[in-house]
């Protein structure tokens, strides 16, 4: 991959007051503020949200309401939550590329 298909999604436009949150996509750090829905945490640190489950292809979410079941991602625990309704927590353990627990 290049650097480009490395760097993350989003990125947040306005700063806004409020303490980190630490967790794992992977195995590796990340952070997030609190407040931060999962999907915007994963994807201000990553370029896709998780893999798609029929190809080698990964998935950024779709709609963005709880309405498609496109970002659904597993947790270490072996928990499913939708990202795009799931608040990111300090010390969540996100797996995207591979289901081996962290």
């Amino acid at each position: 991959m290049t650097a480009a298909a490395d760097a993350p999604l989003f990125h947040r436009l306005a700063s806004r007051a409020g303490p980190l949150v630490s967790f794992t996509i992977d195995g590796a750090p990340a952070t997030a503020q609190a407040g931060d829905l999962l999907m915007t945490a994963i994807l201000l640190n990553r370029p896709a949200l998780r893999r798609f489950e029929f190809g080698e292809a990964h998935r950024a979410g779709f709609c963005f309401m709880a309405a498609c079941q496109d970002c659904w991602v597993t947790l270490a625990d072996g928990g499913r939550v939708r990202a795009c309704t799931t608040l990111v927590r300090n010390g969540m353990a996100v797996l995207i590329d591979g289901d081996a627990r962290v």
